[in-house]
């Protein structure tokens, strides 16, 4: 059994006010765990709040929901991974659902952003997932593989154990439809087999995959029982420090 791990993506909630709050009141309820690892993704405008609420809480990571494919330059309202280092991220999210399907960022993008985060020295968290219609018509491999392979290949075994999985069904996220452990494990076990095939056996077993889809105190334990679920990828049951 790995080492659990939880990590929260707060979307586009808490402003800087809120997430002081929240990370205090956190801190109050919730003695540090050594037999876990937890990270939480803030807004970005919201990141240095969290980061002083939690400053005596070194058990739990910081990161950012997204960088630019670039190093810098002239593009308007985004975040390179050099900023998100300088302002204290120590983890990326790169490539959630709603970065692929609501503002169009391709494979490719994607794999860009993941050597950007490497390159600035933090540790990127890898979404992959597919939709419902391509669910039903059979094509959960081939999504799941298009996304995984359009990154390990420009990385290789070494840097491919640099990243940690997260497997978030598009059709689960924020509908309140979660995928059963028997969808997760199989979900899981093509993306091991795709990292195996990819990039060899032991960065396969190695991996850190978590489950993201409407995750919630009521069905977190069941999904973390499903084979090949490391942990999970939390959204809006996340926003609240008390479950």
């Amino acid at each position: 059994m790995k080492r659990p791990f939880f990590a929260a993506n707060w979307k586009m909630h808490k402003g800087p006010a809120d997430a002081a709050a929240f990370g205090r009141e956190f801190a109050s309820l919730y003695e540090p765990q050594a037999d876990r690892t937890v990270v939480v993704f803030p807004p970005a405008l919201s990141l240095a709040a969290l980061r002083e609420a939690l400053s005596d809480r070194a058990d739990i990571g910081i990161g950012v929901q997204d960088v630019h494919e670039e190093a810098g330059g002239a593009h308007t309202g985004s975040l390179s991974a050099g900023m998100a280092a300088q302002a204290g991220a120590g983890w990326v999210l790169a490539g959630h659902s709603e970065r692929r399907h609501e503002f169009g960022d391709t494979n490719e993008q994607v794999a860009e952003k993941v050597n950007r985060v490497l390159e600035a020295g933090l540790r990127p968290m890898l979404c992959v997932g597919e939709k419902l219609e391509e669910r039903e018509s059979g094509q959960l491999e081939a999504v799941l593989r298009r996304q995984l392979e359009a990154v390990l290949t420009t990385l290789g075994p070494s840097g491919a154990g640099d990243l940690t999985y997260a497997y978030e069904p598009v059709w689960a996220i924020g509908t309140g439809r979660t995928a059963s452990p028997e969808d997760a494990a199989e979900a899981h076990g093509i993306l091991r087999s795709v990292l195996e095939q990819t990039v060899g056996a032991a960065a396969a077993a190695e991996a850190t995959v978590l489950y993201g889809g409407s995750v919630k105190p009521s069905n977190i334990e069941e999904l973390l029982s499903a084979e090949g679920v490391d942990g999970g990828l939390v959204g809006g049951a996340s926003l609240r420090p008390r479950c």
